[in-house]
């Protein structure tokens, strides 16, 4: 029996040391130091959790299949350059034109001109223009979200897709493996889909055996992308469901869509079909190459950027930092959830605090307990660095995503200023360089601001100390990631 116990404690400090070499290996020290105190406090339930969630990629295989359609798209990029160069934006702007560099290498999509954006953010007519565009469509639609739900919402869209199929349009539609699940009726949404002839595919689903398939469970699809006959394109922050997203404690979400006609879209149509090709294995390659070529609609310039655990980098990390840091004049910063790493954390406050007026809107509701608190233990440091915070009204959730830099340039999508959306899912963002652009989101953040409560320093100190503790902790455990 001593011997046993002797074997154990051996067995725990070998594991222990054995960690050491593991767990720093190409991670952020902060979330490395909060796996090794927990690997140093329980070895064995510290280790085995790290086996599941320390790796916040996915699969070898998986990353491959990205890499092909990156390949693709290159050439047709060539392509289209050597047809039409003038879709290609050249970008005056210094500042301007190092962004648009570092989005071109990191999603491999470069900025192009000839768009027109419009903005919505009422809920129900979102659906509606939705529905309407669709019903234009000749040849194909593509529709990609992380929540999709047949409601009495989003009976439209689908209604809509039905129609579109019964004349020989192709309807494809992605959403991810795990989150329909948690609403009504999905075995109803699947079985209308599949026998309207909507062709239907979840994206990451679970894989949990050992090997090389194994993924780290909380892995997601985030996007939420539209494209109909590569003309026109939809993205932005909302899902497809019902305002309410059948919560029980009065919460409802508010939004920001937006509806994109051009040249652009077709970079949307390439984020689609990568995704697309890693659960079909269809590369749907005749659509990029002859139908789905773009033609000039307007004067934006615009540029998307995929990012995830498929990509080898953190592509939206590096480019709202970098954003940031080219700031001169004013940062603005409409976000659900913010959770930043160090790098984003030091270009938000060191812009403050070089005189660049920073402003984020949160929602004061909580619809994520660990998130919204996580959140809040941040924002001590930015009210000391000069940050103005406000916080969105209740029940309202503000779930729009949403940064405007120097009334010259935004990123909207769907990707939030957390640890998550960096590392563990999937996501898309719509980088504009536009000044007319630019001026309407100013327009929807003053209406923001006029819905808002400012956060002031002193007040937050004086908060009670168990709220102290619990943003803290939840601060601890997101750190984990």
């Amino acid at each position: 029996m001593r011997l046993a116990f002797v074997l154990f404690i051996v067995f725990e400090w070998l594991l222990r040391l054995t960690m050491l070499f593991i767990v720093p290996r190409n991670r952020r020290p902060s979330a490395a130091a909060v796996w090794l105190l927990l690997i140093m406090i329980e070895p064995i339930v510290g280790s085995t959790l790290f086996a599941i969630l320390g790796t916040p990629k996915l699969p070898k295989k998986r990353r491959a299949l990205q890499v092909i359609v990156d390949g693709f798209t290159a050439d047709e990029l060539n392509k289209l350059r050597a047809i039409d160069e003038t879709l290609f934006a050249n970008l005056k702007n210094d500042d301007h034109a190092t962004i648009s560099r570092l989005a071109t290498v990191l999603g491999g999509l470069p900025p192009m001109t000839g768009n027109e954006v419009s903005f919505m953010t009422d809920y129900q007519q979102s659906f509606k223009e939705l529905a309407q565009a669709i019903d234009k469509a000749e040849n194909y639609v593509h529709l990609e979200f992380f929540i999709i739900v047949l409601d009495y919402d989003t009976e439209d869209v689908f209604a809509a897709m039905e129609r579109a199929v019964e004349r020989g349009v192709v309807v494809r539609v992605l959403f991810d493996a795990f989150m329909y699940r948690h609403y009504p009726d999905f075995r109803k949404m699947k079985k209308r889909m599949t026998r309207a002839g909507i062709l239907w595919q979840t994206m990451l689903p679970i894989k949990l055996l050992p090997g090389r398939n194994f993924t780290r469970p909380d892995l997601r699809n985030h996007r939420k992308i539209v494209v109909i006959d590569g003309h026109t394109g939809f993205t932005g922050s909302q899902n497809l469901v019902t305002r309410g997203y059948h919560r029980k404690d009065g919460i409802y979400y508010e939004e920001l869509n937006i509806k994109v006609v051009g040249p652009v879209v077709w970079q949307f149509n390439n984020v689609f079909r990568a995704d697309w090709y890693a659960e079909t294995g269809q590369d749907l390659k005749e659509l990029v190459e002859q139908i789905d070529m773009p033609k000039p609609e307007g004067r934006v310039i615009a540029q998307v950027v995929p990012s995830g655990p498929s990509h080898e980098g953190d592509n939206n990390l590096k480019l709202y930092t970098s954003m940031i840091h080219a700031a001169k004049e004013q940062v603005f910063i409409v976000v659900p959830y913010f959770i930043p790493d160090e790098s984003l954390m030091t270009a938000i406050t060191s812009a403050a605090q070089r005189g660049v007026k920073v402003t984020m809107i949160n929602s004061k509701s909580i619809d994520k307990i660990l998130v919204g608190h996580a959140q809040r233990s941040f924002y001590e440091e930015l009210l000391g660095a000069g940050v103005e915070i406000y916080l969105y009204q209740t029940p309202a959730f503000l779930h729009t995503k949403q940064v405007t830099i120097d009334d010259e340039v935004a990123i909207l999508g769907s990707s939030n200023l957390d640890i998550r959306s960096f590392e563990l899912s999937q996501e898309v963002g719509l980088v504009l360089y536009d000044k007319t652009a630019v001026q309407t989101l100013r327009k929807i953040e003053r209406a923001y601001l006029a819905r808002s409560t400012q956060v002031r320093a002193k007040a937050w100190a004086a908060r009670p100390l168990r709220l102290k503790l619990l943003d803290n902790i939840s601060r601890l455990a997101a750190s984990l990631l």
